[in-house]
């Protein structure tokens, strides 16, 4: 998964402002106890990191 489809879909999913705010304030078990921010500079696949959003909210079918 490219950067841009899993940030469009992050975007879809909080919406634009919140979603960053998710990304550099939640902390995720899925993500071994890391936000986004800090897997996606840890060099996790965006993917990856997509399948832990999924798995902690309660994301629509369609954006899976």
């Amino acid at each position: 998964m490219r950067l841009t489809v899993f940030w469009d879909r992050m975007n879809q999913q909080f919406g634009e402002g919140y979603a960053e705010s998710v990304a550099k304030d939640h902390v995720m078990a899925a993500l071994g106890g890391r936000t986004i921010e800090q897997a996606l500079a840890d060099g996790e696949p965006a993917k990856e990191i997509w399948q832990a959003v999924v798995a902690t909210f309660d994301v629509p079918a369609r954006l899976r």
